[in-house]
């Protein structure tokens, strides 16, 4: 006799299994505990999930494919095909997201589907599979060397900052030199400081890889953590990393660094402008690009592009030996140093001012 489908519904099962990742009953394969940004992100799928059903006015359900009828198993492929259709739509088109965005639901996606085949023993099928995502490489924006030897060693710069701002300077220069992730930035300890032989280390193991890495600290970065010692716990002032965003665009909006930025995203592959302001077509300026990410973006290329080992720059940073992440850095460095040696080469030639040129 053949076995009955069984039929469920599809936002219950994502919350329960929300749930069982909150409470640490679902991990990776690689046994490690998911983290709590992908919980995070989870639950914005499963927000937007509901509002698709909502706006549709449909009900997402999941039937067993075991012994299904061919005719009934066509009728099922087609339902998630349309299904794909239709949901990245209403996130291109109603809710205007890009590649990079819907990439990411996508792929969660996916991974709630194989977590309820192999793991809850429901066998949906594999349609899942045939949901695909465009992918988009977000542009890298980081600091030229220049400009961060202007932080770093501008006394007069620094004379015109309130003292907010001065804090903020410090952890911009800080994060610039030892490449570390906000979160492990700002979690830094007096238990991270190691003294060696005269020298001073950072000590930290990340929170998200678990990579330990050991960098050496400037006499610059070691005067700003003097600026900060006391009873506290943490080596740093603390700021919320919305907030720190937030001083960051004010700290380069001083520092005169105002010029446009054309701004390019990804939408179902096709790249579109960005502007700051859409209907004036106002352009976002350089200052606006800065955030958080910008600091350790900003160590791993300034590194590279001043001629440092990739394999030594890539211990600091904690990538993996294959990772195409940081290929891309690799890759911005190298476009950095073609325009440095390229100004090289203008001023070599005939009736050209030998001059050093003065860039903020």
């Amino acid at each position: 006799m053949p076995r009955k489908t069984e039929e469920y519904q599809l936002l219950p099962l994502l919350l329960k299994f929300i749930s069982e990742v909150r409470r640490g009953k679902h991990i990776q394969k690689s046994g490690k505990v998911i983290k709590k940004s992908s919980l995070e992100n989870y639950r914005h799928l499963y927000n937007l999930l509901d509002q698709y059903t909502a706006s549709r006015g449909v009900e997402l359900r999941l039937k067993t494919v075991t012994r299904m009828p061919q005719r009934e198993f066509k009728a099922e492929q087609k339902y998630w095909k349309k299904f794909y259709m239709e949901f990245t739509a209403f996130l291109y088109d109603d809710l205007k997201h890009f590649d990079n965005y819907v990439t990411m639901m996508v792929k969660l996606l996916r991974s709630f589907f194989n977590y309820l085949n192999q793991e809850k023993g429901l066998d949906i099928g594999t349609f899942h599979k045939n949901f695909h995502s465009a992918g988009e490489e977000i542009e890298i924006v980081v600091l030229t060397p220049e400009r961060l030897h202007f932080l770093t060693h501008s006394e007069e710069f620094r004379e015109t900052l309130d003292e907010k701002l001065r804090k903020v300077k410090d952890i911009f220069v800080f994060g610039c030199t030892v490449g570390l992730r906000y979160s492990d930035l700002m979690a830094l300890a007096p238990i991270n400081i190691e003294s060696l032989d005269g020298k001073v280390y950072l000590s930290v193991k990340s929170k998200k890889t678990q990579t330990q890495t050991r960098v050496k600290l400037p006499d610059y970065a070691l005067q700003i953590l003097e600026r900060y010692k006391g009873p506290k716990k943490r080596l740093l002032p603390y700021y919320h990393k919305v907030y720190m965003n937030k001083y960051l665009k004010e700290l380069m909006e001083k520092a005169g660094w105002t010029e446009p930025f054309l701004r390019r995203r990804q939408r179902r592959g096709v790249p579109v402008e960005v502007y700051k302001d859409p209907i004036k077509k106002v352009p976002y300026r350089f200052c606006d690009m800065i955030t958080t990410h910008t600091m350790r973006r900003t160590a791993i290329t300034t590194m590279l592009s001043l001629g440092m080992n990739e394999q030594v720059v890539r211990k600091i940073s904690g990538h993996a030996a294959n990772s195409k992440e940081f290929y891309r850095y690799v890759s911005f460095a190298q476009s950095y140093q073609d325009r440095e040696i390229d100004l090289v080469h203008q001023k070599m030639g005939k009736n050209q001012s030998l001059q050093p040129e003065n860039r903020p």
